[in-house]
């Protein structure tokens, strides 16, 4: 085979370019930020460095005796798996270590974790392993940031109204997916990207650029043994997408079903019941961050009575109701609720 055969055209694969990078593309976008001066940058970075971490410890969980539980509760009274554990130090030293938030809360830990950068300009309120428990199974799992920039003064200590701004303050949002592959999504108030990340090139490269929800969907993902706990209006909406044959998809990571609602059109719905009459998921490092992220692309995200981003939060754990997705089917959901 001479040169000429072996050259490769432009349309090989082996000849298509790596594309944008995610360090790349914060670089380059630096300037559509609020207060631009890169720390936000940095910390965004910082995030992403940790779902690189933790992208090996769930590749490599089965070999290194990391599945299973701790024996252990949180504060949440949920069981602590091994994983949940790690990926909550995995984080919390990154952060640190990274030196733009000055103190973040976790789903893991009861009480704020300070950094020690009190000159620090952000705080972070994150999920750090959420549907962990699915890691035994080799089950999609997921984790969930929010940022804030702080409002009490720099070089003090933050403090709980760090943490209490509400959702529409949020400076950047996102969630990192452990799954047939590991994506970054994430918005700064403005478009939303998702980043593949290419293990061989140790980069988030962008694979979904600009991403928008379909306005309508089939999906519709919930969590079928609390039914009959469900108010009338909920089981009424669900009643009704079982006679119009739509699709019934409940991983049970949240990050994972909203994922592929996101992308696909279709609503998560997590209501309120006896057993839990405030909800489950979490306001500060669930709701918030998943509902900024999705009425940036288009979505609608309430707890059936307001706008999630519109609920004042009082404690750094608060729960609450959410159905989130497709803007037209949570408005005939929101319609059938008292």
């Amino acid at each position: 085979m001479n040169v000429q055969q072996m050259e490769l055209t432009a349309s090989h694969p082996l000849a298509l370019p790596v594309g944008v990078t995610l360090d790349r593309y914060i670089m380059h976008r630096q300037t559509a930020f609020p207060y631009a001066t890169g720390e936000l940058s940095q910390l965004l970075r910082d995030i992403a460095l940790a779902g690189k971490i933790i992208h090996r410890e769930v590749n490599r969980a089965g070999l290194i005796d990391l599945t299973g539980g701790m024996g252990v509760q949180n504060v949440q009274g949920e069981s602590q798996q091994k994983l949940d554990m790690i990926a909550n130090i995995r984080f919390s030293r990154a952060l640190k270590n990274g030196g733009e938030a000055c103190a973040i809360i976790s789903e893991e830990e009861e009480d704020i974790i300070y950094t020690g950068n009190n000159h620090g300009k952000y705080v972070v309120a994150i999920d750090p392993l959420d549907g962990s428990s699915n890691i035994d199974v080799n089950v999609s799992i997921g984790t969930i940031f929010s940022i804030y920039r702080r409002v009490t003064p720099i070089g003090t200590e933050p403090t709980l109204d760090d943490f209490l701004q509400g959702g529409r303050r949020q400076v950047a949002a996102g969630y990192i997916l452990y799954g047939s592959s590991t994506i970054m999504v994430y918005t700064t108030g403005h478009s939303v990207n998702g980043f593949t990340y290419d293990a061989s090139l140790g980069e988030y490269i962008l694979s979904h650029p600009d991403i928008h929800s379909p306005a309508n969907g089939q999906i519709y993902s919930y969590n079928d043994g609390n039914v009959e706990g469900y108010e009338e209006g909920v089981q009424q909406f669900l009643n009704g997408c079982r006679k119009k044959q739509f699709t019934a998809r409940y991983i049970g990571s949240l990050v994972a079903d909203f994922h592929r609602n996101l992308l696909k059109g279709g609503i998560y719905l997590y209501p309120p019941t006896q057993k839990a009459p405030d909800g489950k998921l979490r306001l500060l490092y669930e709701a918030f961050p998943l509902a900024f992220l999705a009425e940036k692309a288009g979505c609608l995200a309430t707890s059936g009575h307001q706008a999630i981003l519109d609920i004042k939060p009082y404690s750094l754990h608060q729960r609450t109701p959410l159905y989130i997705g497709a803007p037209l089917m949570v408005e005939n959901l929101v319609g059938m609720l008292g």
